[in-house]
């Protein structure tokens, strides 16, 4: 998926898939105007569909596969 990083604001739990209503992690803004949310197994599906409508792709996929941060806490 391409990603064009724009000051667009980060998608959140909120944010929910537009076709199955999953945790939204991509944001499709349409060239007709208006914008759809993603979870990443529907934006992978779409993909090829998507680029073509799309003038920009809000990508956050790679939250995934983030490792969360240390609390730094003592983990005996």
């Amino acid at each position: 998926m391409t990603t064009v990083l724009t000051p667009a604001s980060p998608l959140t739990a909120a944010d929910r898939c537009d076709r199955c209503g999953a945790q939204a992690y991509l944001r499709v803004v349409l060239t007709s105007g208006g914008e759809l949310l993603f979870c990443a197994h529907h934006g992978r599906k779409f993909e090829p569909e998507l680029k073509k409508i799309a003038a920009e792709i809000q990508d956050e996929t790679d939250r995934l596969t983030a490792v969360p941060a240390s609390t730094g806490e003592d983990e005996r």
